[in-house]
């Protein structure tokens, strides 16, 4: 059995040889918890930040939308929006602020400035709700741009459930457009046939119009 000062000699031995590695290892262990830390207090400030942004382009839209909308307005809206996607990126608020950008686009007649914010919402990776309401609204754009049946192409792309009677009915106004009658009443009686009892009489009264077409 080893002596007292046997055991503290191999002691100090022990720390002589492995002592900097320890104290590297505790090191390591409490830059990596300070570093988590900070990586998420940093998250929750750039989140908090960048609700504030959205709250104020939300604002900024509203202005911007009315009729009697300057052109002041419409820039800072603008603003707004891009400073989401340059700042805060990341975040669920920059895709928000771009389909909002996208709207103002729309209603100054800038399809193509429109389609590119659409796009971008789309090469984040979004998830499927998301990516499917982008891409419904960039068929409208392209439908506006008379790009029809590419239009209906990238809907033909969209297999979300929840969406089927929408994206089914917007299929229709656009085979409509086109003055596919046969191929409009195929979607709209796919879209009602989805869509719960009762509800969507606007898609009830499209399909109408089409058998009194049909007759």
């Amino acid at each position: 059995m080893r002596t007292e000062e046997e055991q503290v000699e191999a002691l100090k031995s022990w720390w002589k040889e492995n002592g900097k590695t320890l104290l590297l290892g505790i090191a390591l262990a409490l830059a990596v918890v300070f570093g988590w830390k900070g990586w998420q207090n940093n998250q929750r400030v750039a989140a908090e930040n960048a609700a504030v942004v959205y709250q104020n382009l939300v604002q900024a839209v509203a202005l911007a939308s009315a009729p009697q909308a300057t052109d002041d307005q419409r820039t800072t809206a603008t603003h707004l929006a891009k400073t989401l996607k340059d700042e805060y990126g990341d975040t669920a608020y920059a895709r928000f602020g771009a389909l909002f950008s996208a709207r103002l686009y729309v209603d100054s007649g800038d399809y193509s400035a429109a389609v590119n914010e659409l796009d971008w919402i789309l090469a984040q990776s979004p998830d499927e709700v998301m990516a499917t309401i982008t891409t419904m609204r960039k068929a409208r754009v392209m439908s506006a741009m008379d790009d029809v049946d590419a239009a209906i192409r990238l809907l033909d792309g969209l297999k979300a459930q929840s969406f089927s009677v929408s994206v089914a009915e917007l299929k229709g106004d656009l085979y409509l457009r086109l003055g596919q009658v046969d191929n409009a009443r195929e979607a709209y009686q796919a879209a009602v046939a989805d869509a719960p009892q009762g509800e969507r009489p606007l898609l009830s009264l499209k399909l109408d119009s089409l058998a009194v077409k049909g007759s």
